[in-house]
C-alpha cells in the first residue's frame, strides 16, 4: 500500500509540471467536441489507457530483472553509486541545465497512430502523452521505481506505476466527464518550473541515500552521519533560499512578489533545515545523536558517525570474540552467529538473532525508534545475547563455500547470513528477529517489522518466560 502511495503522490508532482499541466485542457477539450456521454467515455479510455500504458512498464521491470536482481539492487554498491549518479543527473535536470527526452521520432510515429482514431487512436494519444512528457516525469518515474525495487519488494515497480498511473489518469477522467471544473484549475505559468527546481532538490537529496548504502556495505567509511545531515540540510536551505527569491535557475522568471503558496512552501523548507540540524543534538541515553524520525532508513545509523567517541566493550569478551561489538544506540552485539551462541552458552542467556543489512529501512526505524525504549534496550543489554547478523556485508569471506540451497558459492558474509536466514526460517526479508536458546532452540515465532514498541516488548517478554520455564525443565519445546 505504501508503495502504490507513493507512486501515487509521484503522478501528483508529475501532473505539476509544465510538460503536464498545460495538456490538460488540450486533451480535454478533444473530448468535449462530441456529446457529452462519448466525451466522457473516450475520457476513461484514455485514462485507463495511461494506467495499461504504466502498468505494463512495471511489470516488464518486475519481470525481465526477476525478485532476486530486485532484492540485489538494494544493496549491491554498484548499482547504488549509479543510481546516485543517475539522481544527480535527474536534478540537473530539473534546475534547467538540460532536459532528458526520447527520440522525437516516438513521438511522431505515435502521434501519428492517434489520428486513426477509435479506441486504438486514444490510446496512442495517451502513449503520446507518455512520450513527449518524459522529461518532466522520467525522472520522477526513475526515483519511483529506483526506490521500490531497493525496499526489497518485488512487485515493486509494478505497485509504484499503478500509483503513479492512477494518479495521472485521474485529472483527465474527471476533467472529461465534468468539463465546467477546468475552469477552477490556475492558469500555466512560471510556478510550473518552480515545481521542476523543487523536485530537483529532492532528487539531489535522495541521491545521497543511495551513495550512503554503497558506502557501508563497502566499508568505505566517507558518508557518515554527520557529512549526510549536513549535505541534507544545505540542499533544503538552498531549497528555502531558491523558494525566497535569493537564488535563480535558467528558466525562472523574474519574481515581482512572493505568492502565499511560494511563500508557504518556503518556510516549510526552512523548518525543515531547523528539523535536520535537531538530528546533531546528542542522546544522553544512547551517547549517539539524536536520530530523527523521518530520517530513518535516509541517514546512516547514528551510531555511524566521525566524531562521537566510540564505546568500548569489555575487553575480556572482546579478546575471546572478535566480532563482540557495540551495534545500534550503543547496544552489545556480536556479528557473527557462532561466536554469540558460544558466550550465550557461557552466559547462560537466551539470543536474538537479528538479520539485519545497512540498507534495510525498517531495521533502521526498529533501532531507532523501538529499540531506544528504556526497557527494551534494557532486555537487549542484560537478558539476551544480540546477534546481528548483516545480510548485505560485503566483506570477503576467508574460505567459501558452496549453497546447496542456491546452488552457488558463497563468498561474501552477507551471503553467508542471507542463506543462512533462507535455509533456516524460509524467509529472506529483513529486519526478521528470532529467540531462540542458547542451544539454539526456537523459543517464539519470529517476529518481521511492526511500528510497535509494546508488541516489541510483549515479543521479548514472552520468549523470556518461555527461555526460562525451557531453562528449569531441562529441555526444550
Amino acid at each position: 500500500f505504501s508503495t502504490f502511495v507513493f507512486g501515487f503522490i509521484g503522478g501528483l508532482l508529475a501532473l505539476l509540471t509544465p510538460c503536464v499541466f498545460p495538456m490538460l485542457p488540450i486533451t480535454i477539450s478533444f473530448f468535449t467536441k462530441d456529446t457529452k456521454r462519448k466525451g466522457w467515455v473516450n475520457g476513461l479510455i484514455y485514462g485507463l489507457s495511461i494506467i495499461i500504458i504504466y502498468v505494463v512498464i512495471g511489470l516488464l521491470i518486475s519481470k525481465l530483472l526477476g525478485p532476486q536482481a530486485l532484492n540485489n539492487l538494494s544493496t549491491n554498491w554498484i548499482a547504488n553509486t549509479l543510481f546516485f549518479l543517475i539522481f544527480v543527473a535527474f536534478a540537473i535536470s530539473f534546475f534547467g541545465y538540460y532536459e532528458i527526452t526520447l527520440p522525437s521520432s516516438w513521438s511522431t510515429g505515435s502521434d501519428r497512430l492517434a489520428d486513426q482514431g477509435g479506441i486504438l487512436g486514444i490510446f496512442f494519444m495517451a502513449f503520446t502523452l507518455a512520450l513527449v512528457s518524459f522529461s518532466c516525469t522520467g525522472p520522477i518515474i526513475g526515483t519511483a521505481i529506483v526506490q521500490a525495487a531497493t525496499n526489497n519488494d518485488n512487485l515493486g515497480p509494478f505497485l509504484v506505476m499503478l500509483g503513479f498511473s492512477t494518479a495521472l489518469a485521474l485529472p483527465f477522467g474527471l476533467f472529461a466527464a465534468f468539463p465546467a471544473w477546468l475552469n477552477s484549475l490556475p492558469k500555466s505559468g512560471s510556478w510550473m518550473n518552480s515545481v521542476k527546481v523543487v523536485l530537483g532538490f529532492l532528487e539531489l537529496a535522495l541521491a545521497f541515500k543511495f551513495l550512503s548504502v554503497a558506502d557501508m556495505t563497502s566499508g568505505w567509511g566517507i558518508l557518515k552521519y554527520e557529512l549526510f545531515m549536513a549535505l541534507w540540510v544545505l540542499i533544503f536551505l538552498g531549497m528555502a533560499l531558491y523558494l525566497f527569491g535569493f537564488i535563480k535557475f535558467p528558466h525562472d522568471s523574474p519574481i515581482k512578489k512572493l505568492g502565499p503558496v511560494r511563500l508557504a512552501f518556503g518556510v516549510m523548507a526552512a523548518a525543515m533545515v531547523l528539523y535536520l540540524a535537531s538530528g546533531f543534538r546528542i542522546n544522553s541515553e544512547t551517547h549517539n545523536y539524536n536520530a530523527l524520525k523521518l530520517m530513518s532508513g535516509l541517514a546512516p545509523p547514528a551510531n555511524y558517525n566521525f566524531f562521537l567517541k566510540e564505546i568500548e566493550v569489555g575487553q575480556d569478551v572482546k579478546s575471546k570474540y572478535p566480532s563482540y561489538t557495540k551495534c545500534a544506540n550503543n547496544i552489545n552485539c556480536f556479528k557473527d552467529y557462532y561466536e554469540g551462541v558460544k558466550f550465550a552458552k557461557e552466559a547462560k542467556k537466551p539470543i536474538m538473532i537479528d538479520f539485519t543489512g545497512y540498507g534495510c529501512v525498517n531495521c533502521r526505524k526498529t533501532e531507532e525508534h523501538i529499540w531506544v525504549d528504556p526497557r527494551i534496550k534494557s532486555i537487549l543489554n542484560d537478558s539476551l545475547v544480540l546477534i546481528s547478523l548483516y545480510v548485505d556485508d560485503r566483506k570477503k569471506l576467508d574460505k567459501e563455500f558452496y549453497s546447496e540451497l542456491s546452488g552457488i558459492n558463497i563468498r561474501n558474509i552477507g551471503n553467508k547470513w542471507t542463506d543462512f536466514q533462507v535455509v533456516n526460517f524460509d524467509q529472506n526479508s529483513q529486519p526478521l528477529y528470532v529467540l531462540a536458546t542458547p542451544d539454539q532452540n526456537v523459543i517464539s515465532s519470529p517476529r518481521p517489522y511492526v511500528d510497535n514498541v509494546e508488541g516489541y516488548l510483549d515479543f521479548l517478554r514472552c520468549g523470556l518466560d518461555h527461555a526460562r520455564k525451557v531453562s528449569s525443565s531441562g529441555g526444550a519445546n
